[in-house]
């Protein structure tokens, strides 16, 4: 007995509605985005902050991010790569160098917004789980500036490092809400934080900790991942020096810029390295002729 093949039918095809292209991409969690941006009717054109943290092989972007019809609008972005301004050449994407760039972003954040003196949140880095509460600003109290955290489609692990960042936007002195459940240190059977291993990875003691053992044990590979600190001077005892050197440097001056190196290129300049890169377009005819010869070292070659 032969069955029809199970086709979908006309009605399928009419109600079908294609989905968001960086969906059908798999760039955005839409189910996550709609609820980080959907703001309460009672609080009509009042921006809904959310602090977007993405990481790249050599950079990570923090920014405060709101939403309109428009489209989405950047208030303050602070990356990784600007911490060379404060001191900090190497590990751009490591934990500590997450929490700088958290901070650099917060402190940027509220010096735009005139509240940075109110709102110091914490200047000594301790670990603790804290929050950033209300202020007297000008004999009145102030609500400090809430963002919520949009991570993305980064996975949310315990001691991740979006956590990082968002932590030292927290100590920055902006309102992120979130737990101590997902820092490094927190122990899920207790439920509790040890501060001192959240403290170790604010300063980059892991990193340190890393280094003494690959020296230790396995020379070859320590030069091969750690040279550049190694050139530079950068030894494990001196790193927790160095980060709580770019704490205070943040803090002093938030937008302090990378000193380039050597004159700008002009516009023409930077067409001419693009171009260096990019395959020339054969034409017709020089088409033909590469298969022909590919052919002819196809027949040589048999």
């Amino acid at each position: 007995m032969a069955f029809n093949k199970l086709v979908k039918s006309s009605a399928y095809y009419s109600r079908f509605q294609t989905k968001y292209k960086r969906r059908r991409s798999g760039k955005t969690d839409y189910y996550a985005r709609k609820r980080l941006i959907t703001q309460a009717k009672n609080k009509y054109n009042a921006p809904k902050y959310r602090m977007v943290v993405r990481f790249t092989n050599r950079d990570i972007i923090t920014q405060i991010v709101t939403s309109e019809i428009s489209g989405d609008k950047v208030f303050a972005a602070a990356y990784s790569h600007e911490l060379r301004a404060y001191g900090i050449e190497h590990g751009l994407t490591n934990w500590a160098a997450a929490y700088c760039t958290g901070l650099l972003l917060a402190r940027r954040v509220l010096k735009k917004l005139g509240l940075d003196e109110a709102f110091t949140g914490v200047e000594e880095a301790d670990g603790e789980y804290t929050l950033t509460e209300a202020a007297e600003v000008d004999g009145e109290e102030r609500r400090p500036f809430k963002a919520f955290l949009d991570v993305g489609l980064a996975r949310t692990s315990t001691g991740a490092r979006v956590f990082g960042a968002m932590k030292g936007a927290s100590d920055g002195g902006i309102f992120i809400p979130h737990s101590e459940n997902r820092f490094p240190g927190f122990d899920m059977e207790t439920e509790e934080l040890d501060a001192e291993t959240l403290k170790n990875y604010i300063f980059g003691g892991h990193v340190a900790e890393y280094m003494e053992t690959l020296a230790d044990d396995d020379e070859e590979r320590f030069k091969s991942q750690f040279q550049k600190y190694v050139d530079d001077d950068v030894e494990a005892d001196g790193l927790e020096e160095l980060y709580t050197e770019a704490h205070a440097a943040i803090r002093e001056d938030p937008f302090k810029k990378v000193e380039s190196e050597g004159p700008k290129k002009s516009k023409d300049e930077w067409k001419a390295e693009s171009k260096k890169y990019r395959t020339k377009k054969l034409t017709k005819a020089e088409k033909e002729e590469r298969v022909k010869a590919k052919i002819a070292e196809l027949r040589a070659a048999e």
